[in-house]
């Protein structure tokens, strides 16, 4: 059954502390079951984000005038707000992005750690002091706010991104204009609403739905905006760097990844099979730090395969609001085309896959956006399954002669975002830190899953800008001011 249309909720734009709502609106719908409508959400315009963006630049002096303490308190306030609604969020996200209910558990409560860990940066806001070559003189330097910050967030993380966005760039002082991923914007709307109910001032925090292109370009356009930070597809990462050159402004994008997980012959073998099944399949292998590349020293192939499949072909795929699911739905009908589209290319190139390479129907597959995990065997590292960003449960694998020429197919791609390596061998592993060309690496563990206290980044075309996450997020959302005092 569709659900009633006088029980769905219509979310609204949040511009200088009001909700304001619009003639237009878009649906946000289940992917596991797309008979329900999880909400709706205004529609915002190119005037939308104008009228946000004068919002925000008048509310600067006030809020980058703040004690740090002060906002960390406020940021402390929204933490426990969120806490307060965990399991209703936690399901929402199952909602409208798919994962499943225990990923969704954990992604809130990474969240609502990132916001006390920003919290307490207020209280410890560090600058530079050192002693200066003169005599009777003092020398320090502060930081302070860049100003208004345009904050652009995808939909596979669609609550602990716009946490590890917003949090810091709020503490630093600055305001900011929140544009979530269209197809799961109801998690970042909880952040808004959070903040909005712990005190934020008027004009600080301001969010606005809608069309990726156009609200972005208004973003990187309106001239009280002095920074972006984007997170999503190459493709627009690109066109969004083109346009804030144009204005020199400061931007920070975080991309796409194709990355490897190393299988050496000495790796603990159940270890391995299920750090790469893990990180292949879970969250439908939406993730832009899931392993789409196996990289497998020649000899234990045959012996890693068999296992590999064995264990994938245990994993079950359905509703993540279902206990047991392991595996929740493509988010959308564009994003299962795509994953299909790749099906259909590696069988091309590679054979016909070992484990999956369908759609799932019959039954409740029928109302969502479901495929099997999948996986090619003996992948070329040309082929373009091994080079191209999926973004969906299939796994390419490819042999390698040994360390070295595992070494040398996972560095040939154009993306570093994240790497991993399965061995037991210490030397190998030290080996692997210093020539693995990403910017997270992982050993003996799942090439996704990042704790929020480090930075986060990659290298090459993944990744432009400073690092995101951890004390290193305070480098992007803010500058120095330099002191010379003769005294």
């Amino acid at each position: 059954m569709s659900t009633p249309e006088n029980t769905i909720p219509t979310f609204a734009n949040y511009i200088n502390g009001e909700w304001v709502a619009g003639t237009k609106t878009f649906e946000n719908r289940n992917p596991a079951n797309t008979d329900e409508i999880v909400g709706y959400f205004v529609k915002g315009s190119a005037a939308d984000v104008e009228a946000a963006a004068k919002a925000a630049e008048a509310a600067l002096p006030g809020w980058a005038g703040m004690p740090a303490p002060a906002r960390g308190n406020i940021l402390f306030k929204t933490a426990e707000i969120l806490e307060k609604k965990f399991d209703m969020i936690s399901a929402e996200m199952t909602r409208e992005e798919g994962k499943t209910l225990p990923e969704a558990k954990g992604e809130v409560r990474r969240a609502i750690n990132i916001f006390r860990y920003f919290g307490g940066e207020g209280s410890r806001l560090d600058g530079v002091m050192v002693p200066s070559e003169r005599e009777r003189v003092h020398v320090f330097a502060i930081r302070k706010p860049i100003g208004v910050v345009g904050l652009v967030t995808p939909w596979n993380f669609p609550i602990a991104i716009p946490a590890w966005k917003m949090a810091p760039a709020l503490i630093c002082g600055n305001t900011i204009i929140v544009k979530p991923a269209s197809v799961s914007p109801l998690c970042a709307w909880r952040i808004v609403e959070a903040l909005h109910e712990a005190g934020i001032p008027k004009g600080v925090v301001n969010f606005v739905a809608g069309s990726g292109g156009e609200i972005g370009d208004a973003l990187v356009n309106a001239p009280q905006v002095k920074a972006i930070s984007f997170t999503g597809s190459n493709d627009v990462g690109n066109h969004l760097h083109e346009q804030a050159s144009k204005r020199r402004m400061r931007i920070q994008l975080e991309m796409g990844g194709k990355n490897p997980t190393i299988v050496l012959a000495d790796a603990d073998l159940k270890s391995a099979v299920e750090n790469v099944a893990n990180a292949a399949f879970f969250s439908t292998g939406q993730k832009c730090t899931a392993t789409s590349r196996a990289i497998v020293e020649d000899g234990i192939y045959d012996q890693f395969m068999a296992a590999l499949i064995e264990r994938t072909k245990k994993l079950t795929v359905g509703d993540g609001m279902k206990a047991g699911i392991d595996i929740g739905p493509c988010v959308d009908q564009g994003q299962l085309n795509t994953v299909l589209k790749y099906i259909a290319i590696g069988t091309e190139e590679s054979g016909a896959p070992l484990c999956g390479g369908n759609r799932l129907t019959g039954g409740d597959y029928d109302k969502g956006y479901f495929v099997e995990p999948t996986i090619f065997g003996d992948v070329q590292p040309n082929h373009r399954i091994a080079q191209e960003e999926i973004f969906g449960p299939v796994l390419a694998v490819i042999r390698a002669k040994d360390f070295d020429d595992a070494m040398r197919i996972a560095n040939d791609i154009p993306f570093g975002l994240s790497s991993s390596i399965q061995t037991s061998n210490l030397s190998r592993a030290m080996d692997y830190i210093y020539k693995a060309e990403a910017g997270l690496l992982t050993i003996n563990l799942p090439s996704a899953g990042v704790e929020y206290q480090l930075p986060f980044g990659g290298t090459k075309d993944s990744s432009f800008g400073p690092k995101e996450q951890g004390p290193a997020a305070l480098d992007f959302y803010s500058d120095f001011k330099t002191i010379y005092m003769k005294y």
